[in-house]
């Protein structure tokens, strides 16, 4: 399709139109968050930028990233990145969309984690499960005191998670392994945090395309029951965690319960327990037994 327009005004109102014709929510906001990424124009330039003409090559790119968005890609990964916790985060293939949910998890941890700082003067974390390094490279911008290992079985996400690091400045503070959850981990952390897949295996079909078709499996499906990750990290993090240490993870709506279940069945105490903004449950911290 071709649309006839020359000025920033028109295309956004033309994104819009066609947006909200094929159904997808939030229609205005992502025309304008679309053609402002692709121009390298904020929120307010596109606002108030109307009358600034597209060259024909913007134009091109512009009506190419209108289709892509027509298929069901997010606008996120057609930008190739996304914030989050105030860092900006590069998008690869095999790495989750970080989502605003996820910054719940980081600031619970963070509390924790500056305590810690306080009475030590340092803290490690380990990251298991990195995909772009969201989680830990936000704790690491926050807490200039702590350092972090991040690992994942794909070599995309490492490099991604990695390049994100030097990408916000924490580079020298960040470290990252390829292993399937614990299996080529060494040392102790005072802090071991996962966004693990969850999402029961029959479930993944039923998912929004956005996520089914863009999201890597991998960091989705979290087997028949949506709980094999939460019982690989519940059996072993114990040798791992230092003494007075944490265990955060993000969860589904409905696996508080379950998931707590596996923890405290390895000897870890519910320290904490957040909602996410829909309020759903979406965080639990678990300690030690000698933890208080």
């Amino acid at each position: 399709m071709t649309v006839q327009g020359a000025t920033l005004g028109e295309w956004v109102a033309t994104a819009k139109t066609r947006f909200a014709a094929a159904g997808l929510p939030d229609a205005a906001i992502e025309a304008r968050l679309l053609l402002g990424g692709l121009l390298g124009l904020s929120s307010t330039e596109v606002f108030i930028g109307g009358d600034r003409l597209l060259s024909e090559a913007e134009r091109q790119v512009v009506e190419a990233a209108i289709e892509r968005r027509l298929k069901r890609e997010p606008v996120h990964r057609i930008l190739g990145h996304r914030e989050f916790f105030g860092l900006d985060l590069r998008l690869s293939r095999e790495t989750l969309e970080p989502r605003p949910d996820t910054e719940i998890l980081v600031e619970k941890l963070l509390v924790r984690l500056r305590r810690i700082v306080a009475e030590k003067g340092a803290a490690r974390v380990l990251d298991l499960g990195v995909g772009t390094g969201a989680i830990g490279l936000a704790l690491l911008k926050e807490c200039p005191q702590a350092v972090c290992l991040g690992s994942d079985i794909s070599e995309d996400a490492l490099a991604t998670a990695a390049a994100n690091a030097h990408l916000n400045g924490v580079a020298e503070r960040y470290r990252t392994v390829r292993s399937d959850w614990f299996a080529e981990i060494d040392g102790k952390f005072d802090v071991i945090v996962s966004n693990p897949p969850y999402i029961a295996s029959s479930v993944i079909t039923e998912l929004d395309p956005e996520v089914r078709d863009f999201d890597p499996l991998a960091a989705l499906d979290g087997g028949e029951d949506g709980l094999d990750a939460y019982r690989a990290i519940a059996a072993d993090a114990g040798s791992f965690l230092v003494p007075d240490g944490f265990v955060g993870v993000e969860i589904g709506f409905d696996q508080k319960q379950a998931v707590t279940a596996l923890f405290t069945q390895k000897g870890f105490l519910l320290a904490e327990s957040a909602q996410d903004y829909g309020h759903n449950d979406r965080v639990l911290v678990f300690a030690c037994n000698n933890t208080k």
